[in-house]
């Protein structure tokens, strides 16, 4: 058995004179919350029509759940469900009977899915409401049950969040938490919303003009996007001997112009300007710095703006 539930390798996908994929290797762990991260035609709705099979790739290969050959792969799609381009709902049925009537195109056999996804997506006590009638966020839970129908394994959700006010983006990020934490879904989100972003996935990856730039874990970027106290004094030297037997921690570096990075002391900032301070040092810079996903993001493919 797999370890991964969605791997490429070489994925290419050509339009015309357009490169929409250039020979991306992706993977995705089984159990993990995946974010992918890129601009507006940077290949992430391409890679997902073609993990969804609405589209073919020009070259390289995709595996899923282990599987690469043609009849394995459709057998392999039937184990995900997906929200690409936002909830196809029908207006005019309530919650139960939009379940229901999807229920029957995929054909899944007894009803007791549909109140169970109903509970699960929290829209048990919707009753005759019609879906017309439904907030942007129930109409987004909705989706959601839908994609959840026969019990898929991998989740794969375009702009799961977009348009939500921020009621609906704590709801729907829960629910997804629980998917993943509780039920142990396995969830590809591919979202603009990067501060949202971080506080879901366990891991990323990042395109741009069609090429994987990297992948990491949520440990590796936390490693990058460290959050210190900028410090800058009159003399570096005593500072970090004041920082070493006063505050005793040697979590900080000194920089070869001489500016201190203090890793630690983030939630009591005054306990180290005090010390500083008490030991006769100017104080010539002090304040919390650090990337967070954005600024990361943004650094990462050259600057510019993110989708």
């Amino acid at each position: 058995m797999s370890d991964y539930v969605l791997r490429t390798n070489n994925l290419t996908k050509k339009y015309k004179d357009q490169m929409a994929l250039n020979k991306v290797d992706l993977s995705i762990k089984k159990g993990s919350m995946y974010g992918f991260i890129g601009q507006n035609g940077a290949g992430k709705s391409t890679l997902i029509r073609i993990a969804t099979g609405l589209a073919y790739p020009s070259s390289g290969t995709l595996e899923l759940f282990g599987h690469s050959n043609d009849r394995k792969l459709t057998e392999s799609r039937k184990r995900i469900g997906t929200i690409i381009e936002g909830p196809a709902l029908y207006p005019q049925m309530t919650a139960a009977e939009n379940l229901e009537a999807n229920r029957l195109l995929k054909g899944i056999p007894g009803k007791e899915c549909v109140e169970k996804t109903l509970s699960l997506v929290g829209l048990q006590d919707t009753k005759k409401k019609k879906a017309k009638h439904f907030s942007l966020g129930m109409k987004q839970r909705l989706g959601l049950g839908i994609a959840l129908l026969g019990d898929p394994e991998f989740l794969i959700l375009d702009e799961p969040i977009n348009g939500l006010d921020p009621m609906g983006v704590v709801e729907i990020r829960e629910l997804l938490k629980k998917l993943n934490q509780v039920y142990g879904i396995t969830i590809l989100i591919s979202s603009h919303i990067l501060s949202e972003l971080h506080l879901l996935a366990t891991h990323y990856g990042i395109i741009h003009k069609g090429e994987l730039l990297e992948q990491l874990t949520v440990n590796e970027l936390n490693d990058k996007c460290q959050q210190y106290i900028h410090v800058k004094v009159d003399n570096p030297d005593k500072a970090a001997t004041i920082i070493e037997t006063k505050l005793r921690t040697n979590h900080y570096e000194v920089l070869p112009d001489g500016t201190i990075r203090l890793f630690k002391f983030l939630d009591a900032p005054g306990k180290v300007s005090t010390a500083l301070s008490n030991e006769g040092l100017i104080i010539e810079q002090f304040m919390p710095l650090g990337e967070d996903l954005e600024t990361y993001f943004t650094n990462r493919i050259g600057g510019g703006k993110h989708e």
